[in-house]
């Protein structure tokens, strides 16, 4: 291994092995290490087996009775890739919006079937927001509780038509879930009553 910078013990890039106290074998590449808090970032394999993707997984090395290095990495490691902050920005705005949309419905008393619907709805169309306990969809539908297909309203045409569409969908894919629940339960009672 190479000599140990300032504050660093495992080099960025270089492959190790560790053994947690449990008996776990991880084994990836180190992303970052701490040495003050003895934490070390590994990426690893995708635990989902597809090729695109990794798993990051923070280890701390009090937890850990063996490290080995596989390959160290001498070299400089690449620079990081550059961060778009304004896209960043604008993400975590909308994030913050959409928290605030769910607080105020919750506050403003609505049903769980219709913070259901209107996340359902905003999956599709972003422009969607309350208004009291109404939903406001491109400020063209709106749809009122118990926010059925019929509560929606607005000028007759496409987005009224698509709005329609996506609620009427929405419930029958509820429907279905809760009707493929109460078989799941009916099996169970079955299993536990024939293995009794």
């Amino acid at each position: 291994m190479a000599a140990p910078g300032p504050g660093e013990y495992f080099s960025v890039g270089s492959h190790v092995s560790c053994l947690t106290c449990l008996g776990q074998r991880l084994q990836g590449e180190v992303v970052a290490f701490d040495y003050q808090s003895k934490m070390l970032t590994l990426k690893c394999a995708s635990s989902s087996g597809k090729p695109n993707l990794c798993d990051v997984i923070l280890i701390n090395l009090a937890y850990v009775s063996d490290v080995e290095i596989i390959n160290d990495r001498t070299e400089t490691p690449p620079p990081l890739a550059s961060l778009n902050v304004s896209k960043l920005a604008t993400r975590a705005r909308m994030e913050k919006e959409d928290k605030l949309s769910q607080a105020y419905a919750i506050s403003a008393g609505v049903s769980v079937e219709g913070q259901q619907l209107f996340q359902t709805i905003h999956k599709t169309i972003k422009d969607c927001k309350w208004q009291e306990k109404n939903i406001v969809v491109m400020d063209d539908v709106i749809i009122s509780p118990p926010y059925q297909v019929e509560n929606c309203k607005g000028k007759e045409g496409s987005a009224l038509s698509h709005v329609r569409k996506i609620v009427e969908k929405h419930f029958r894919d509820v429907e279905s879930q809760k009707s493929l629940q109460r078989s799941q339960a009916q099996q169970t009672q079955k299993d536990s009553a024939l293995s009794s």
